[in-house]
This record gives C-alpha cells, structure tokens and sequence, in this order.
C-alpha cells in the first residue's frame, strides 16, 4: 500500500500533504495534552509493531503481495491521536531510510495508513464495544473482535483510499499522446486491483495480528491499552518485558517476509512497468514522470545492505527501524508539555 516516488503528480502529492498538515497538528496537541507523559515515550512500541507489521509481506491474490499495517492496533494501544504520530513516523523512516514509500508521497501515504486506517479502526472498535456496554462491561472476546474488524475495516479503507489516489492520476495527468504521465492504472482498473486482494487476504491477516498482539499487551501489560490510560484503573509498576520480548520475536521472524515472491500492486520500478501485464496486454510504455521523476539515494534500499546477506540485513533493518522510533518517542516524551487551560 507504499505510494512508491512519482507515482503521483507533484500537484497530487502536494494536496495530500496538505490535507495531512492540520490532521499531524491536531494529533500532536492532544497526545500531549491527554497522554500521561510516562506513557509518551512508550508510543515508540506502537510505532515499532506498526513498522514491523509492514514488513511481513504476504502473497496476495493476483501474484502481488501485501502486509499488515497495525495502525488499529497502534490505536487501541495508545489512542488514534498517537496512533497518527506513530504510524506517519514510522512511514518516515520507510522512505526515508529504505526507500519503501515516495518522500513527495509521504503525505498521501500518512492519509491512507495513519489517518484513515487508525481513526476509522478505532471508531468501529468503539461502535461495537458500545454495543455490549462499553469496553468495561465487554469481555476480552469480544474486545479483540471489535479490535480484529475495526482493523479489517480500517485497513480496507485505506486500500480504497489509495486506489482512487492511483486511479485518479491518468485521468488528469497524461502527455500529448494521451499517456499517462504518473500511475497509468484509472480507477477502472486500481480499484478492483487493490481491493480484492485487501478484502479476500490483507485485511485478514490484519485483523488476525491486531487482535493476536492486543490480547497479548491486554493480559502482560494493561497499563498499554488507550481505555485503560484514560480511566487511570492500572496499577503501577507493570513490568513491560513481556512487551518488549514480543518485539524482539517479531524481529526474529521478519525474514518470513522475504518468502513472499512478487511486487506490490503499484510498486513496480520505472524499468519494469512497462512490461506489467494487466488484463491480458502489457502497458506498452513508461509513464514519463515515472521515468523522469525525482528519486532519493537511500542507505539501506528495500531493507538490503550490499554485501550483507538478505535475512542478515533484513533483521537489521528491523533492529535499526525498531530502535530508531523508540529513542525518536523517547525524545519526543522529553519535550516540555503544553498546560491544559
């Protein structure tokens, strides 16, 4: 679901951040203001699992791959305000450090994965909790339902919105000979192209690992779950070894992600794209903005390090992802607060 360089038009990619702007300052005003600033340096968990989630690619239908996001999950741990923060951190690092997702497409990407996703997973988990009385009343079953549906809504959701900001592009961006200058897929084409395999597999392994790692915090360390920090009912002193411990795993295994063959759908390089077969027939030609467009010399491209074996250099770019947004919230935790008023 990375919005890859120049896949949207300068113009597109500036309305996206620009949209995302209020969204980035709003968020950042009310963690401060709502989370306990114990709980502030903590967000980097959220952050990592998101991170990490995002690099378990998965086969998807249609021989394109996929992963979990975990911006639900980020929600539930610490909020959707957090949730945001986290997440379009995260994401910055991706592009910035691992080429995974466009710098100029770093705005479109945050309204899709950290503003949609996280907002609307969180929302349908409170509508359904709602339903049975309230997350207090409602038992931990049902809880990691909501949380597993709430996340498969989410991240479809997201899937769609992405798609309408592929399929937009050719229909208002195209050169003299009526090609398409950035992604060439119209709605036509990207809307069934990103959802059904989100619908028939993406969301489902997102609701699985939403609900499998917010069971886990729930019962290792409650003082983590938004609902809990709110009411202030936790007790102290909660060891989050546990937590930790889960993450180093997840470190560990994130080389099952190489096992996933293929591109993601609308990933594809400027020297491959032409010959990408979509309905039968290849697209014949390379968009010129795909072409032309700007690009950013990253230390570790698609989580590879030159003369490093693959998993090697897979499980450091995990340490090092992992690492950095812990210490980044650590940071961000040490910042004075604002007073209420």
């Amino acid at each position: 679901m990375h919005i890859p360089e120049n896949y949207l038009a300068p113009a597109a990619c500036g309305v996206m951040t620009a949209a995302m702007v209020p969204v980035w300052a709003h968020a950042i005003k009310r963690v401060r203001l709502d989370l306990p600033k114990d709980k502030l340096p903590m967000i980097g968990v959220g952050a990592s699992f998101s991170f990490l989630a995002m690099m378990f690619n998965v086969p998807l239908v249609g021989g394109t791959t996929g992963h979990a996001v975990g911006g639900t999950l980020a929600a539930l741990l610490f909020g959707p305000d957090a949730a945001c923060i986290a997440v379009s951190t995260a994401l910055l690092l991706q592009a910035l450090i691992f080429g995974d997702g466009g710098i100029l497409a770093f705005g479109a990407n945050c309204f899709n994965m950290a503003f949609v996703l996280p907002y609307l997973g969180y929302f349908i988990y409170q509508l359904i909790t709602r339903a049975f009385g309230g997350s207090e009343k409602a038992g931990t079953g049902i809880r990691c339902m909501a949380a597993a549906i709430g996340s498969y809504i989410g991240i479809n959701a997201a899937a769609f919105c992405a798609a309408v900001e592929f399929g937009i592009q050719p229909l208002l961006f195209t050169d003299s000979m009526g090609n398409a200058l950035y992604c060439p897929y119209d709605l036509s084409i990207a809307i069934p192209a990103m959802m059904i395999p989100h619908l028939a597999v993406a969301g489902l392994i997102e609701a699985a690992f939403t609900a499998a790692v917010y069971a886990f915090v729930d019962r290792t360390a409650p003082d983590l779950i938004y609902e809990n920090i709110r009411s202030g009912k936790t007790p102290k002193g909660i060891s989050h070894i546990p937590v930790f411990a889960l993450m180093a795993v997840m470190i560990a295994l994130t080389p099952l992600g190489l096992l996933a063959a293929g591109t993601a759908w609308g990933e594809w390089g400027a020297e491959e794209i032409a010959e990408v077969v979509t309905n039968g027939t290849p697209l014949g030609y390379t968009p010129q903005g795909l072409l032309n467009g700007w690009s950013l010399n990253v230390p570790l491209p698609d989580y590879a390090l030159e003369g490093m074996p693959e998993t090697a250099a897979y499980i450091l770019s995990a340490v090092i992802g992992a690492s950095l947004l812990i210490i980044l919230f650590k940071l961000f935790s040490l910042i004075p607060a604002r007073r209420k008023v």
